[in-house]
């Protein structure tokens, strides 16, 4: 059996959005209770970030951008990075020492009527919420700050 390589400790958070402001947050698998939107790590210290949240966005929803339903145009890097620690139940899958990742904010617009493909090793429910109490949801805080972002960048 192989080892996985240790995560990079660089991510991205996609929140997924309609015209209206409703917001997908996704329940963990393996942290029940713990609802979030799309994030994930770089696969290599080389990705770029929009192909990371064109993998993650796809892996862990189904929705496909670029495709005719979403158009590459509906993700939208918001310029903003969040530095926090890793919480410590989830270190082990860093390099030994690794303490804090580095998040890049995304928004993606979406109808409201998409169709949804959950990974479920990776999540077991989805919720489509107003930003506030989707924000109020999160159990991240950095999550939570940027689905309070959603109106200034939608």
């Amino acid at each position: 059996m192989s080892e996985r390589s240790p995560k990079i400790p660089e991510s991205v958070l996609v929140v997924i959005h309609t015209p209206a402001l409703d917001v997908l947050l996704i329940e963990r698998a393996d942290a029940p209770g713990f609802w979030q939107s799309v994030t994930g790590s770089k696969d290599d210290a080389f990705e770029p970030l929009m192909q990371t949240c064109l993998r993650e966005v796809a892996e862990e929803t189904g929705i496909v951008i670029g495709s005719p339903a979403v158009p590459i145009a509906a993700l939208r890097d918001w310029q903003l990075a969040n530095v926090y620690e890793i919480y410590p139940r989830w270190r082990h899958r860093y390099a030994s020492g690794v303490t804090h990742n580095t998040e890049h904010v995304f928004g993606l617009a979406v109808p409201r009527d998409i169709t949804l493909r959950l990974n479920p090793r990776e999540h077991v429910q989805h919720a489509w919420l107003p930003w506030r109490e989707a924000a109020d949801r999160c159990f991240s805080p950095s999550n939570a700050e940027a689905v309070l972002q959603l109106p200034r960048f939608a």
